[in-house]
């Protein structure tokens, strides 16, 4: 009986306390033998096939069996009648044989619902030709955690770190960024009286610090403490009285990204933003070491990824393309300040004293809102071309090289960059060593395995985004998935994955294999269930803007993931002069080869079963998941919506009918033969562009680049239209921008912004559904 291969297992969060047991046929020297698989089960899910040794046996000699009689010698009638006997004994046991595989077959596609993605006794085929037989995912393992060398990741990590790695240093000359990276005259921050007259300028400490893409020019207002600058705590402050336009907001680094806080600040209509690092947000352990109060951090302003300048358009070869800028550039200045120079400010103001959790660690009396006295902030950033480089490696697949499983790292970084940039390369380099050591012990995946080094990183992801954009019309088609290095050493307390919802079970199942970096005889999934029990509230994060994962799914439609450990209170020398090896080495108390090593372990095993696993194991299912979660927040405006003639029917049918069509593929799936590689080729098609499938097709990509419905920015994306109906309730209520209240809620923009969602996500269960006479819809 041929072997049992590409066995499914189930997706959903598997309980440690349960288990089930699969015998598997094993092939070669032990052929025939059956040997057991331990495989955990959900409780309450209902119990799988189970497979069990069958063994035929021939007649027992007579008299053999002890308590029978032995039995009186056979007439000559019942010898001409024996032949007859065993013919028809063997036409019922063919019959029964057959009628149990048929059963067997059709229970296989009835559990279809709650299985996903491939599990571990799939094979791994090295080649026709090849004489070293079949490798099993075990052996693939055992092999990649064999050559993977810790002693050599921490010598990559403090090689590189002696000196400043900024964007274009290599001076290559593949793409061409425009960034801010140099300045006319010093940027200042001066006192003005009340009259106007601007007083000495403030010492900016840290003076080399700025933020790139800021609007230039003077911003003259009273100064208002904002906290993080979140929106929520902009509508704080003028709940309690406080109005933040026409004003400089002092804000804190932290939950946000820089460009985030500028623009919230600009919609708020404040003149200017300075950002500074609070001791509260940072460790105070005495044994860890801590950022100066006199050092500033660093950080763009641009919301978005990419040259802002080239918005849509890849800036290859010095390419000239009309001159638009990004709509993520922000129209007021930025400037970072240090922890000492925000203490001389916060003295300054007057006005309510600010909530407990607003308060900070900064020495003095107790944080208060303002508005204090007049700031004037002038920037005077330059904006100049520079080359930048990225370098890329290839490991050619098998059976489908035009497939890429795509892995990278940012190489620049402000400063010394050993958590910005020198982990994740080292990892990356690391993991090219290890492959290739495996294609030479006869390791052949299936799908090509692409490793880059990108560039440009610190001013928003230039290198990867303009690689996509200059090839945009041929990854969505084979870029299989990106697993992203960048920041993925900031501490050792905890670990969060940053991803697209195809990936979580994938990372579920890795997550159980990987060794714990800082908890002995734990795997990483042990370590976050003892925290929380539901791993993925613990684990799991979506992508942000800031990183390079971000655009591969919000802009390609390809599915992405970043690895981070974290400390918390967060590690303070990130985007610092002081992100050096000795600082990072020093913060996890020496347990930084052993982090980095389960980065590695963790992505390589990953990139394993992403380029190699017969079908790609992505829970497309998941979607319909995202889609539920966010009907309850729009469920509750259905009243408001019903009263003005509005139904959301339309968003509830799109999200039934791509759950219909996840359940009817993975049927599909389960009852085909893993051996036929067209069809395999058909199903992985399907399942990699589903990413694909949620980008917008009713947007342009040079107006809305992230066309993403879950992830994007713009009026076709769900939390456009979330936002959106919050105005049904907000209208008077001044906590909205002034732009948004202004407009309101308008019933002609509610009803496009439903339909780019409804069609994008009926488009995709279309796609995800077959060919399209298959499809039964009403229109």
């Amino acid at each position: 009986m041929e072997r049992l291969r590409g066995l499914l297992q189930r997706a959903q969060q598997l309980s440690p306390q349960r288990s089930q047991t699969i015998y598997k046929r094993v092939e070669g020297p032990h052929q025939g033998h059956l040997e057991e698989e331990e495989e955990d089960r959900e409780e309450g899910t209902e119990p799988p096939v189970h497979f069990s040794p069958m063994e035929l046996k021939g007649p027992e000699p007579l008299g053999s069996r002890a308590g029978l009689p032995n039995l009186t010698p056979w007439t000559a009638a019942g010898r001409r009648a024996a032949p007859y006997l065993v013919l028809t004994a063997l036409l019922i046991f063919t019959g029964a044989f057959l009628l149990g595989y048929v059963a067997f077959r059709r229970s296989c596609q009835a559990c279809g619902d709650s299985v996903l993605v491939v599990s571990e006794d799939v094979n791994y085929e090295t080649g026709l030709d090849s004489h070293q037989g079949t490798l099993y995912w075990s052996d693939l393992q055992a092999m990649f955690l064999r050559l993977l060398g810790e002693g050599r990741l921490e010598d990559t990590i403090s090689s590189p770190t002696r000196e400043c790695v900024g964007a274009g240093r290599e001076g290559a000359r593949a793409e061409t960024l425009t960034s801010p990276l140099r300045r006319a005259r010093p940027n200042t921050l001066r006192w003005v009286d009340a009259t106007g007259r601007a007083g000495e300028p403030l010492p900016l400490e840290d003076p080399d610090a700025y933020c790139p893409y800021s609007a230039t020019g003077n911003a003259t207002g009273k100064l208002v403490y904002a906290h993080y600058g979140r929106p929520e705590d902009l509508q704080g402050l003028r709940a309690r009285g406080v109005e933040p336009a026409g004003c400089l907001l002092l804000v804190r680094v932290g939950v946000t990204s820089f460009a985030q806080k500028v623009a919230n600040a600009q919609d708020f209509g404040a003149k200017g933003v300075l950002i500074y690092p609070d001791p509260a947000d940072f460790s105070q352990d005495p044994h860890k070491p801590g950022l100066s109060n006199h050092r500033a951090v660093y950080g763009h302003v641009h919301l978005g990824t990419g040259d802002p300048y080239t918005p849509g358009f890849p800036s290859f070869n010095q390419t000239q393309f009309p001159p638009v800028a990004s709509s993520g550039l922000p129209g007021i200045p930025a400037q970072p300040i240090s922890a000492d120079i925000a203490f001389r400010l916060l003295r300054k103001l007057k006005g309510p004293v600010a909530p407990q959790e607003w308060q900070g660690r900064l020495p003095g009396s107790p944080y208060r809102l303002g508005p204090g006295p007049g700031l004037r902030l002038e920037v005077n950033n330059h904006r100049t071309s520079t080359p930048i480089s990225n370098i890329f490696g290839c490991i050619e697949g098998l059976a489908e090289p035009d497939h890429y499983v795509v892995i990278g790292a940012q190489r620049d970084a402000w400063g010394p960059g050993a958590a910005k940039s020198a982990v994740g390369t080292a990892i990356l380099l690391e993991l090219v060593r290890t492959f290739s050591s495996m294609v030479s012990n006869g390791f052949q995946p299936r799908r090509s395995l692409l490793f880059i080094s990108w560039d440009g990183g610190d001013f928003g992801s230039v290198g990867s985004t303009e690689w996509l954009e200059g090839y945009l019309s041929v990854l969505h088609l084979k870029a299989v998935a990106y697993v992203s290095l960048d920041n993925a050493v900031l501490g050792d307390d905890k670990f969060h994955a940053k991803t697209s919802p195809l990936l979580i079970s994938l990372i579920e199942n890795i997550l159980k294999q990987v060794d714990s970096p800082n908890h002995s005889g734990q795997t990483l999934y042990e370590q976050v269930v003892f925290t929380n029990p539901s791993w993925d509230a613990e684990v799991i994060r979506p992508l942000p803007m800031d990183s390079s994962a971000y655009s591969f799914t919000a802009f390609a439609g390809v599915p992405a993931v970043e690895f981070s450990f974290l400390e918390d209170p967060a590690y303070p020398f990130l985007h610092t002069k002081e992100d050096t090896y000795e600082n990072l080495h020093k913060m996890l108390q020496g347990r930084l080869p052993a982090v980095a090593q389960a980065v590695a372990q963790l992505a390589g095993q990953i990139l394993i079963r992403l380029s190699h696993d017969h079908l790609l194991p992505f829970d497309f299912g998941r979607y319909g998941d995202v889609v539920l979660r966010h009907i309850g927040s729009l469920n509750e405006f259905s009243g408001d919506l019903k009263a003005r003639g509005l139904t959301l029917q339309w968003v509830y049918s799109a999200r039934g009918d791509y759950i219909r069509a996840a359940e009817k593929l993975r049927k599909e799936i389960y009852s085909s033969e893993e051996r036929d590689e067209r069809l395999m080729r058909m199903y992985n098609v399907r399942i990699m562009r589903v990413e694909y499938y949620l980008l917008s097709q009713y947007v342009s990509p040079a107006d809305f680049p992230f066309r993403h419905i879950f992830l994007g920015r713009g009026d076709h994306t769900l939390g456009a239209l979330l936002d959106h109906l919050q105005l049904l309730r907000s209208n008077n209520s001044g906590s909205s921008p002034k732009w948004s209240q202004a407009l309101g809620f308008q019933e002609s923009r509610f009803r496009r912004q439903l339909a780019l969602l409804t069609w994008t996500l009926q488009g995709a269960a279309n796609a995800l559904g077959g060919d399209v006479w298959n499809i039964d819809n009403n229109f």
